[in-house]
Formats: structure tokens, C-alpha cells, sequence
């Protein structure tokens, strides 16, 4: 049968819009001969990327209202792709109610997500009103809560919260169940299944330019030492790791911070989580106190795990990010029945702590998935480290290997 699909727009995450989808399609043969052209950047950028003749054109969901409003009542595509769909659950939301404008002109529309119902059924309406412009489920939210809901908490005219109703869940699957394929990860895998994600980051180029000076002044002061040694290799590259991570303590002990890149990284995959709870490992203080001052601006509950209680609280549900160093999470710790998922905020040269700190979530008893995200800064001693986990090689040898191999790089 011949597919009337010849231009497909995809509505993903930035950083899957920036390179996911593009790697994705280089890895099998019978779509590598498709064209991308990636609607990011600037708004000059993203005029210019629509302009180009491509199959698939990729943009992030934050520029979702801004296209719209280009495109100015059309829609030049075959298809939409959303990727994350549960990131358009909101119905209040700017890029809902924006393609919720221009869906009576789409043909045909796809949405991908691991979490359809993050919170509750509830957050289904928005989602599936973009797939069928609210056929099975009600042309508004309202219809949809009258349907399948009772109002539960309230305050006069307020309603805090909605009940499902006896019933209303085998229902609404029966409503969808046309449009919707569910794969459940348990009936075809032998779990628990472990997977690792690299989030490759680059800084721009004024902060490489930054990097570099500052890892050339460092090497260049440790080419002075009679001995490369241990002690001070581990002293450089601490050095640099920290710079990766965004912030760099000085001679008096503070810290100053560099960058955001990390930041913004662990900021997404928090945001694209949609609610479950996510175990990030730091590696420095101010790698937990700038962590910690961007979740109160995300307005998202971050608490380091200290006690015995944090761990109850964790497994119990009650806490979005839980905050640890992989020091302090060793042998005989339980943290799955907590969460699934884990960033690796601050890499460690130790195969130890990294073996183990993985294995609180990722160990017998858990039922879910675990994805552990490493956040990687191309071009800087993150990639070593990476490197030398990823071979499950350990030792001191490999800090000081790495450690000559920039001593070669600046050697006149």
C-alpha cells in the first residue's frame, strides 16, 4: 500500500529534537535515505529550516505557539509526530490550546508516550482531543469529568479534585482502544531491563574557549611536578570535572559557577519524567546546592537522601527528586520500590560507586525499566570517565592515562 505521507512534522523535548530523532534514523537502513531539517534555534534559524524542501521537519515543543502563529492558519504537512505526547496533557497549556487551533486542518496524527496518565486519567482528555479533536472522549474537558468523574474535594464552586467512577476506567480504554496500542515492557522483555542514555552536551563557543584555556593553565601547572602521581592527577581532574559540571571552587574554598548546561539538561529530563520520581547523583556540593536552587525555581520537591526516613519517604512516593552522592548510596540500600529512572548529574572515576550506586534502583524487586541518564560535556574529561565506565575499567592507572594524554596535547 502507498503511503500519502511526504512531509512530517515532529513535536519532541529540545534535546530529542536536537539530535535523538536525527541518530535514530542513521541507524536503519530503510529510512536513512529520509531529509530532516530541524526547526530550532533562532527565529531566523527556524524561517529558514521551514523553507528547506526535507521529509521530516523537528521542533521542539516550546515553539509549538510560535509556529502556529507562522504558519498563520495552515498546516503545509501530511502528518504530525508528538513525541512526549503527555507533555500536551494540560488543556490550560499555550502549546495545547496552539494545536488545538490547527487541528481540523491535519490529516493524520501520532502521538508517542511512556506515561499517557502521569497523575491520573484525567490527563488523558487533553492528549487524545489532539489524536480524534475529542470524538471518543468529549469535545471539551467538561464533558469528559461529567462522563467518567466525580467532583471530590471542594470548596463551594471550587473543586479541588475529580473521583473516577466505578467502571470509568475499563470504559474509557474501551472509547480508545481503536486509536491506541500499548506495549507493556513486561510482556515482551525479560525484566528488569537496564537502559543507558548518554545526553551529550556542548558548550557554546565562547565556554569552550573558557574550558580550554582554563584545562590548558591546569595542565601546564602539573607539568611542573617532578612525578605524575595519584594525588595529583586526581587533583586536576576533579579540576576539570568540576568545570563540566558547571562550577569550579577557587583557592579560598568557594565556588563559582561557569555554566548552566547541566542545569538545563537535568531540568528536561525532569520536566519530560511528567511526575515519576528521578534519583540524580551529584558528585561536589556546589554540584547539590546548585541543583537544589534551580528545583525551587522549577517549584519541584528536591530532598538529599540523609536519613532513614528520606529512604521511607522515597519508597513510599513522597519525594520527585531525591538528591544523593553514590558515596553515600552503597551496599544494602533499597531504593526501587522509589522510582525507575536515574541521572548521573556528576560523573565518578570509581567502576565501584558507579556499580553500586546503580544497583539501588536497578536490583531485585523493582518493576519497572531503569534508564540511567549520563549527562556528558563533549570535549572535556566527562568523555574519559565515560569512557573507562562504559569498558567497566577502574584503577588509578586510568586517571593518570588520562591525565598524560593532556600533557601530550599541550607539549610544544
Amino acid at each position: 500500500m502507498m503511503l500519502d505521507v511526504t512531509s512530517t512534522l515532529v513535536i519532541a523535548p529540545l534535546r530529542v529534537a536536537q539530535s535523538t530523532w536525527g541518530n535514530e534514523i542513521k541507524k536503519w537502513d530503510h529510512l536513512r535515505h529520509l531529509t530532516i531539517s530541524k526547526v530550532l534555534g533562532s527565529e531566523a534559524q527556524r524561517k529558514k529550516a521551514l523553507r528547506k524542501d526535507a521529509d521530516i521537519y523537528i521542533i521542539n515543543r516550546e515553539n509549538v505557539a510560535w509556529l502556529v502563529a507562522y504558519l498563520a492558519g495552515t498546516f503545509p504537512f501530511d502528518a504530525l509526530v508528538i513525541d512526549e505526547l503527555s507533555s500536551f496533557k494540560s488543556a490550560k497549556s499555550k502549546r495545547f490550546k496552539a494545536l488545538r487551533m490547527l487541528r481540523p486542518l491535519m490529516k493524520r496524527v501520532i502521538g508517542l508516550t511512556g506515561t499517557p496518565a502521569p497523575n491520573s486519567l484525567l490527563d488523558l482528555w487533553a492528549q487524545m482531543y489532539l489524536l480524534d479533536r475529542g470524538e471518543r472522549l468529549g469535545k471539551t474537558i467538561t464533558q469528559y469529568k461529567d462522563a467518567y468523574f466525580s467532583a471530590g474535594r471542594r470548596n463551594g464552586h471550587v473543586i479541588y479534585d475529580w473521583d473516577l467512577r466505578q467502571g470509568s476506567e475499563d470504559a474509557i480504554y474501551r472509547r480508545i482502544g481503536d486509536i491506541c496500542m500499548s506495549m507493556k515492557a513486561e510482556d515482551y522483555l525479560d525484566l528488569p531491563e537496564r537502559v543507558d542514555r548518554v545526553v551529550a552536551l556542548d558548550f557554546d563557543t565562547k565556554t569552550r574557549k573558557m574550558y580550554d584555556d582554563f584545562e590548558k593553565s591546569k595542565v601546564l601547572e602539573l607539568m611542573e611536578a617532578e612525578e605524575i602521581t595519584a594525588v595529583n592527577a586526581a587533583a586536576l581532574t576533579n579540576k576539570l570535572l568540576q568545570y563540566s559540571n558547571g562550577a569550579v571552587y577557587d583557592e579560598m574554598g568557594e565556588w563559582q559557577e561557569i555554566h548552566k548546561l547541566k542545569l538545563d539538561a537535568l531540568e528536561e529530563i525532569i520536566d519530560t519524567a511528567n511526575g515519576q520520581p528521578v534519583l540524580v547523583f551529584y558528585a561536589y556540593k556546589h554540584d547539590l546546592a546548585r541543583i537544589q536552587k534551580r528545583l525551587k525555581k522549577m517549584k519541584v520537591k528536591g530532598v538529599k537522601l540523609d536519613t532513614p526516613e528520606d529512604i521511607n519517604d522515597w519508597n513510599d512516593g513522597k519525594i520527585p527528586v531525591m538528591l544523593c552522592h553514590p558515596a553515600s548510596a552503597g551496599h544494602g540500600l533499597n531504593l526501587q520500590e522509589g522510582g525507575s529512572i536515574i541521572v548521573w548529574f556528576g560523573l565518578t572515576w570509581s567502576l565501584e560507586l558507579y556499580q553500586q550506586a546503580n544497583a539501588r534502583l536497578h536490583r531485585q524487586g523493582q518493576t519497572q525499566n531503569v534508564i540511567i541518564h549520563h549527562l556528558v560535556t563533549n570535549g572535556t574529561m566527562d568523555k574519559d570517565v565515560m569512557a573507562a565506565l562504559s569498558r567497566k575499567e577502574q584503577g588509578q592507572e586510568l586517571l593518570i592515562q588520562a591525565v598524560k594524554a593532556r600533557i601530550d596535547k599541550y607539549k610544544e
